[in-house]
């Protein structure tokens, strides 16, 4: 079960565990290595789990906290500024000084973060809290993924494992709608903030015992004008797009922080060429597999975004669900895509990742595309709900097909960095496609027509990167 990548050697970690009957060579894992997988990818579903469970109680929030519609956008924003902007930098730090130690560093960090905002007693003390919260997840979200990758032997163990992360990776995203809804009808907004402060317990006492030290061999010095560039441009860039989600692109901040984000990650590119010891290796972004898998990940994550954010508003607003009912709309979704989770490492071992990642992201644009047949009617919550689970099953079979691709054949000294250019790649595309796209639904002057462009954009989209990608990647080596 060879994975179809191109420009990248095998570097296996260890003597895959002996195949059963039953299993792929390979695949069968320990229950050591079930407890390490479970560890990790507790910690990657808190953390997706984060970014939706607060989205439903935000109203209540505002009203409890006395923060008005405009500043509530910051409770989201607070926790996306440091969680995307820290990413490369976390990512690198964890591969020259211990990826374990920064792992139970961001995950204690962001444990006592969930406390302070189930307790928060004012804006100030809620904001801040987030921003803690977003800190803690920049430095578990590649950590853990580097942590997984040089676990786990490139082939069907990590196929399996990573399928894994994936899965729970997107259905930590919709639980998080569903339970966020949940929760805040019975129990009230802080509730959503002490779920997550519980599941940071669990997992912390967990790991010290299980997971296992790694760093690179050599530690080069940090490059700290790299580290300054890309992480001020990120931030930048992620302050801009989120702001402009609620206030659009003609506000001063917003362009000042965009030509700002702009000129930053250029002067990265420029001191990354030049540097002894690069934040990012250049060879690296020039391979094929690096370059077009991440451009493959940031279609997929920001428009799937994009189609949950339009399609939470035409449920409710045009067709009058409930948030509770919306959230058992996106519940079918998440069960549906942890059964595309289950069987993507095996669609992988049969036909390749890049055949699977290119027919995943040709599938997501179909089946959105058939979503602009949505009308005011009630009977159009069932093609809704039909349309969005198949688009997701395909957007999840992307994520994991493109996460293999970024990162097989990457070696160990490496994989905090290939590992931190698919996060940021996730969080720069949670963030980007409902700025750019979705505002078209919320200004439209008919919602329901701003729906229908929104989604036709979004299905276009899909389907232009799946003929790119597959034109990039080529054929086999």
């Amino acid at each position: 079960m060879a994975i179809d990548t191109t420009d990248l050697e095998s570097t296996p970690v260890r003597t895959p565990p002996a195949p059963a009957a039953d299993t792929p060579p390979g695949a069968r894992l320990s229950l050591r290595d079930k407890l390490v997988l479970f560890v990790l990818c507790a910690a990657q579903f808190m953390v997706a789990l984060d970014f939706s469970v607060l989205n439903v109680a935000l109203p209540v929030l505002g009203s409890d906290l006395g923060m008005n519609r405009s500043a509530l956008q910051w409770a989201v924003t607070a926790f996306a500024l440091p969680s995307g902007g820290f990413l490369l930098l976390f990512g690198r730090i964890g591969d020259l000084y211990g990826r374990r130690r920064l792992f139970l560093t961001g995950l204690a960090l962001f444990g006592a973060a969930s406390v302070l905002a189930t307790c928060a007693w004012d804006p100030a003390s809620f904001l801040t809290a987030r921003a803690l919260q977003g800190l803690g997840a920049a430095a578990i979200v590649p950590t853990g993924m580097s942590l997984l990758t040089t676990t786990f032997p490139e082939g069907p163990a990590r196929d399996r494992a990573l399928g894994i992360s994936g899965t729970l990776l997107s259905l930590g995203f919709t639980v998080g709608m569903v339970a966020g809804g949940v929760l805040t009808d019975t129990l009230g907004w802080r509730s959503t903030m002490g779920l997550l402060s519980v599941f940071a317990l669990i997992v912390l006492p967990l790991a010290p015992g299980l997971l296992p030290e790694s760093r690179t061999p050599d530690r080069p010095r940090l490059d700290v004008p790299g580290a300054i560039t890309v992480t001020g441009g990120l931030l930048a860039l992620i302050y801009a797009l989120s702001t402009a989600a609620e206030r659009g692109f003609g506000g001063a901040d917003v362009l000042v922080s965009l030509a700002a984000g702009v000129l930053l990650l250029s002067a990265f590119g420029y001191v990354e060429a030049r540097s002894a010891a690069p934040l990012v290796s250049l060879p690296m972004l020039r391979r094929r597999t690096v370059a077009w898998g991440n451009l493959a990940g940031l279609v997929t994550f920001s428009m799937m975004s994009t189609v949950v954010f339009v399609l939470t508003l035409y449920l409710q607003e045009t067709l009058g669900l409930s948030a509770f009912e919306t959230g058992l709309v996106f519940g079918v979704q998440g069960v549906l895509s942890a059964v595309a989770g289950a069987y993507a490492p095996k669609v992988i071992g049969r036909v390749g990742a890049r055949r699977t990642l290119v027919g995943s992201l040709a599938g997501q644009g179909l089946f959105v595309a058939t979503l602009v047949l949505l009308n005011a009617h009630t009977w159009s919550v069932w093609l809704a709900t039909a349309a969005v689970s198949l688009a997701s099953m395909c957007h999840l079979g992307a994520i994991i097909a493109y996460g293999l691709t970024v990162t097989s054949g990457v070696p160990d000294e490496e994989q905090g960095l290939a590992t931190g250019l698919v996060t940021s790649t996730q969080q720069v595309g949670l963030t980007v496609g409902i700025p750019l796209l979705g505002v078209l639904a919320t200004t439209s002057g008919d919602l329901l027509s701003g729906v229908h462009t929104v989604l036709a954009l979004d299905a276009v989209i899909v389907l232009a990167a799946a003929v790119l990608v597959s034109l990039g990647l080529g054929r086999r080596a």
